[in-house]
């Protein structure tokens, strides 16, 4: 029976306290149709062990695992190859099992690890400093408007066409609780993403513009030239990367001028995990250290002189007074840092480079094969691993059969923007260093034989 600390009568003055009648109008707010009335139906009340593992071995079974079939997913989630030393080393116990360091001379190990992948974030984006990870890409997206906000005094963020969609609606979910208005826009099926049309939205009252790159079509944003015009205006600019793996090959965003860099680190030792756990990558300017969401560990020396590491920067709550805290974030993805940290380390720059160079070789080769494809149209002119190619029919229908035949061929641009009729001819294909030149022909083959 599980342990309820609370009386009958301590729950009733908490009730009263608060003005509620009974714990059911703390739920007001969820509809009556969503609430459950009874047990839910067609579970069964109970069941032995080796039945639940029959039943849950079965539905398993139902999946498709990515390297089992030619893959070709991205929008946000990719797969690379992930060394075996990686979770060897996260499964050992001091890290599996490691909790936030509140106490350093207990987790050095951790808050070592902690720095360590801070510095490698920092050079990764091209920024002054990064914190000690976030959630995942949307909700650092989100903080980053939110730290613009109180940086700027000003309530008015305007958000590229070619921001993921998810992204986008994280954003606008939190902006309801903070008065944030959010100029957003659908992308354009152009070959370049239209950066004048989105300066042009900038004005005196813009907090900042959040920029994908490279952005949810796989093109290459002029971020040099947006970060000019904002920070004219007194904007920050933001920089969201959800593939790391493309800085392997272009420019950092923060070496090109944008304030704040967050992004998606699943794709660098963080396996595709079917949605999660992912992590949150977040960097910024050293002068905007203070308004930072999360925290940040620092190296010092103890008494003896030696080498020591420290929670040198926390800005949230449970730290500090509430209302001086920067986010409710409360805690990192420390265990997905770490992979991520580890896989870095194996890789170093010279190996990061090298995996980008040939992700973007085997996305050149898909690209061309389907340009060979009748009435399929490669999209982009430029790309690093992933473009899109606009078919002659609905792509969701052809990626559903494509799946029928074995091959995961793209995410329709359909599913991430239901209803927006001109987009749902296009599809987003990624490739990786994972991706043969069989897959790559058996793409081919698939798309045309659903297109005949």
């Amino acid at each position: 029976m599980r342990y309820l600390p609370l009386t009958p009568a301590d729950r009733s003055a908490m009730l009263g306290v608060i003005g509620a009648g009974s714990v059911d109008d703390l739920f007001a707010d969820v509809p009556a149709a969503a609430r459950l009335s009874g047990p839910i139906a067609g579970l069964p009340r109970h069941a032995s062990e080796m039945a639940v593992e029959r039943h849950m071995a079965a539905l398993a079974g139902k999946n498709v695992s990515a390297g089992s079939v030619p893959f070709f997913l991205g929008a946000g989630a990719y797969r690379h190859h992930i060394p075996a030393s990686v979770d060897h080393l996260i499964q050992r116990g001091e890290f599996l099992t490691a909790y936030t360091p509140y106490q350093p001379e207990i987790a050095q190990g951790t808050l070592q690890v902690l720095f360590e992948f801070q510095t490698q974030v920092a050079r990764l984006l091209g920024t002054e400093v990064a914190n000690a990870s976030m959630y995942d890409g949307s909700t650092a997206c989100w903080e980053a408007v939110a730290m613009a906000a109180r940086i700027t005094r000003r309530k008015r963020a305007v958000l590229s066409g070619g921001l993921h969609p998810h992204y986008v609606a994280t954003v606008q979910t939190m902006a309801r609780f903070t008065g944030d208005e959010i100029d957003s826009r659908l992308p354009q099926l152009a070959a370049a993403p239209d950066d004048d049309a989105l300066i042009a939205a900038i004005d005196a009252e813009t907090s900042c513009v959040v920029v994908q790159y490279p952005d949810v079509l796989g093109r290459i944003p002029d971020l040099a030239k947006i970060a000019a015009v904002a920070q004219a205006q007194g904007a920050l600019l933001i920089a969201v990367v959800t593939e790391p793996v493309a800085l392997g090959l272009i420019e950092a965003p923060g070496k090109l001028g944008a304030d704040i860099v967050v992004g998606e680190g699943q794709a660098i030792g963080v396996g595709l995990q079917f949605g999660g756990p992912y992590l949150g990558l977040f960097g910024c300017r050293d002068k905007f250290v203070r308004q930072m969401p999360g925290r940040l560990c620092g190296q010092t020396v103890d008494a003896a002189g030696k080498r020591g590491f420290v929670l040198t920067l926390s800005t949230r709550e449970q730290h500090i007074r509430r209302e001086k805290a920067t986010s409710n974030i409360c805690t990192n993805a420390g265990l997905c840092a770490l992979a991520f940290s580890i896989q870095m380390t194996l890789l170093g720059g010279e190996g990061l480079g090298r995996m980008a160079r040939i992700s973007h070789a085997r996305a050149r080769q898909t690209a061309e094969r389907l340009a060979q494809v009748p009435g399929v149209r490669v999209l982009n002119s430029a790309y690093v691993n992933e473009f899109t190619v606009l078919l002659p029919t609905d792509a969701r229908e052809a990626v559903r059969r494509m799946a029928d035949g074995g091959v995961l061929g793209g995410v329709s641009l359909g599913r991430l923007y239901p209803g927006a009729g001109d987009l749902s001819n296009g599809l987003l294909v990624a490739a990786s260093e994972c991706t043969t030149l069989e897959d790559i022909e058996a793409l081919g083959v698939a798309l045309e034989g659903v297109l005949a």
